[in-house]
């Protein structure tokens, strides 16, 4: 059978229709009618009255219409359930059209007031779904093909092939996978950004211009440190305690300089007082000839415009310099693939590597195995690993020689 199991209007809109000659509930209960939804999206509930505050939860709305006519539909507010993607309603007539559509981003095209429409972003959530494999579904495909009598693994737990597809998954998020989130934020007065909830570690991060053009962030690396230790010390220069006998802690004063520091002060290289800093134009003597070639040997970590970001351990943020206050940013960095429910998915071109690595953790795991047998799909796992490490770089012949042509080297085509 075929793996796309949606319609068209389904994937795209976001929409099922239906007629009110549906299946009767089992059991058969009169005047009542349960119209089960295929999507590949279950159905969230949490109260079918939109006076109540539970009523957002759902990531769909119910639309009737007595003919089906475009521009006839309303939204249904009377009482129903839903129960595994199954919705029941009660005493419509025998000619009522029934759509359900799921959340999306304009709000479809059934509601017809702006509180009727099913705002959200259900639908988007899916598109693009099916370069995905879930990752139960992984494991069902590996107990299916890796396990039994005549295969390598005689029997396995499926708890501990869950352990390891998810071991696997988090190797692979970090180095294969294409598991790199973004944030966009601003950054506030404070200088600082919390990191998201899900953050392992930052790839690149950026300001946005105007254009909407990204300006790579340096770390601040040698520039500065956050301290993950601030103990108040008493006149002798000796830690003090509270009554618990734990030492108290201040606020950081290396912190608090950092954020006084911007770009122009800290490339000019002209004064060691912050105080006593003056403009940058007139700091690097730009105006009059006699200082041509002043700037020749800048050290590159400090010679750039676009600022500079610091971590900050201790309060598990992120702190910029003072120039990047109000700028608009976008964080970009990796989680491990296991935060969300929705994270919990392989690629497809990655799915071989993924049964690879849980093939060879549970028969090294195993004693009394045969070494030879272990080397075997440790070398099998690697190989995998590696194709689908090329396979998601997604490199392409005509962007390789696009970058050569602007090399200056010739092509000979």
């Amino acid at each position: 059978m075929g793996l796309i199991t949606e319609t068209n209007q389904q994937y795209y809109q976001g929409a099922q229709g239906f007629s009110s000659l549906a299946v009767l509930p089992t059991p058969p209960t009169p005047n009542t009618q349960a119209f089960t939804t295929t999507f590949d999206t279950d159905l969230i509930f949490g109260s079918w009255n939109p006076a109540d505050a539970n009523y957002a939860l759902n990531n769909f709305k119910v639309y009737t219409s007595p003919t089906g006519i475009p521009g006839t539909y309303s939204e249904y507010v009377l009482a129903y359930t839903v129960v595994n993607n199954i919705i029941t309603l009660t005493g419509l007539p025998s000619s009522t059209k029934v759509v359900i559509q799921l959340k999306v981003l304009s709000g479809g095209k059934y509601g017809q007031t702006e509180a009727e429409k099913a705002y959200g972003d259900t639908v988007e959530d899916n598109y693009g779904s099916y370069e995905y494999i879930k990752l139960i579904d992984a494991i069902d495909n590996f107990m299916v093909g890796y396990v039994g009598d005549g295969k390598l693994i005689q029997n396995a737990k499926k708890s501990d092939v869950l352990f390891f597809a998810k071991r696997s998954l988090q190797e692979f998020s970090y180095d294969t996978l294409k598991s790199i989130h973004s944030q966009e934020l601003n950054i506030p007065a404070s200088l600082s950004v919390i990191l998201p909830q899900d953050y392992v570690n930052y790839v690149r991060v950026s300001w946005i211009d105007q254009l909407g053009v990204k300006r790579i962030i340096y770390p601040a690396n040698n520039l500065t440190i956050a301290p993950f230790g601030t103990p108040i010390q008493d006149q002798a220069g000796v830690p003090t305690q509270d009554n618990f006998g734990e030492n108290v802690e201040g606020t950081s004063l290396t912190v608090e300089r950092w954020k006084k520091a911007n770009d122009n002060l800290i490339n000019g290289q002209i004064v060691n007082n912050i105080d006593e800093a003056v403009d940058f134009q007139n700091a690097y003597g730009f105006e009059g000839s006699w200082n041509w070639g002043r700037q020749y040997g800048l050290d590159p970590q400090t010679s750039q415009m676009n600022g500079w970001f610091n971590m900050n351990e201790r309060e598990g943020k992120m702190s910029f310099s003072s120039n990047l206050a109000g700028k608009l940013i976008v964080l970009e960095y990796i989680s491990d693939g296991l935060a969300y429910d929705s994270d919990t998915k392989v690629p497809k071109l990655a799915e071989d590597a993924l049964y690879a690595s849980i093939l060879h953790s549970i028969i090294s795991t195993r004693s009394g195995q045969q070494e030879y047998l272990v080397q075997r799909l440790q070398k099998d796992r690697r190989a995998k690993l590696r194709n689908a490490k090329i396979r998601l770089s997604n490199i392409k012949l005509d962007e390789i020689v696009q970058v050569m042509r602007g090399k200056s080297k010739w092509i000979k085509h």
